[in-house]
């Protein structure tokens, strides 16, 4: 049975939460801030597997649409520290595994993570833009999961991508809506604005540059085939430390701590996790739990 959290008062909220324009954060950010280690991916890893509350994971979400018969060669784009790649590797035995990343540090760590198993892995340092280093018709899977909106030039990455893999493959890029995780965005917005914090910290997601409600037609010009195949959870909280946990360190404070501003300096921040935190156990008390939902899913291109 599939888990439906979207009701029509949480889709009334997004029209007045979740901002038209949104973040963007260039690769070389990303790979020198971001991702110079694995706490952020380690924070967001643990939280959404921990708090969540549809019994379906999220990995067996991808497992359903890439379809392994457990022999293809699979890519995986913006790899991270292997956390993905380590649950679909027991469905890859008897095929090969390929990461690629751009941050040398996340990349050591899913070489760590996968080293001695049986199925073939090969780590690449690069961008998820530049595959001329790999073969035509290479890979029977590629995936992108929750980096795309890294990647400096999306074309080139799509045209590499169908380059790279085989007739018959199957590309999963997976990314959220918008308005995913609202009521952290709510809270946080409400706490900048009780503080007359600058405008231009009034964004949404950076992953608006592809996301679910827009990223279609890129992909079309690519791909013949494009399926959307959506996923949702939701996360609750009963204490507010972990929360808190995954707002500063998983999420830079909704990215407002994202890039070095001089406008913003430590007792902002502290300011802002107080109001945050009051809103997040306020909510507690009342509801019992604090609650963040998630609107995601992927492409399945091919």
């Amino acid at each position: 049975m599939t888990t439906d959290f979207r009701t029509p008062a949480l889709d009334a909220l997004a029209k007045t939460i979740i901002p038209g324009e949104h973040f963007e954060f260039s690769a070389e950010t990303a790979r020198d801030r971001f991702f110079n280690d694995s706490r952020m991916l380690v924070v967001k890893q643990w939280v959404h597997n921990t708090f969540r509350t549809n019994p379906a994971s999220m990995l067996e979400h991808m497992l359903g649409n890439l379809a392994l018969t457990g022999t293809e060669d699979l890519l995986d784009l913006g790899c991270g520290n292997g956390f993905i790649l380590e649950g679909l590797r027991p469905h890859l035995a008897d095929g090969s595994i390929t990461g690629l990343d751009i941050a040398p540090a996340v990349l050591d760590a899913a070489r760590q993570r996968l080293h001695g198993t049986a199925t073939p892995c090969t780590w690449i340092e690069g961008s998820a833009d530049d595959l001329s280093s790999l073969g035509d018709d290479t890979f029977d899977r590629v995936m992108a999961n929750y980096m795309i909106h890294y990647v400096p030039d999306l074309d080139r990455c799509f045209a590499g991508v169908r380059r790279v893999m085989r007739p018959g493959g199957i590309f999963q890029l997976t990314t959220d809506r918008t308005d995913r995780m609202l009521e952290m965005y709510q809270v946080h917005f409400t706490a900048l604005r009780d503080m007359n914090a600058p405008e231009d910290l009034f964004k949404a997601t950076p992953k608006g540059r592809l996301s679910l409600d827009n990223g279609t037609p890129q992909l079309r010009a690519h791909f013949e085939h494009v399926q959307v195949v959506t996923w949702q959870d939701q996360l609750r909280f009963t204490d507010p430390d972990p929360f808190m946990r995954f707002y500063e360190v998983g999420h830079n404070h909704c990215c407002a701590s994202s890039e070095p501003d001089e406008r913003l300096d430590d007792g902002f921040f502290r300011e802002l996790r107080d109001r945050v935190r009051a809103q997040v156990t306020e909510a507690i008390t009342t509801n019992g739990y604090f609650a963040v939902t998630k609107f995601t899913g992927s492409f399945l291109c091919r």
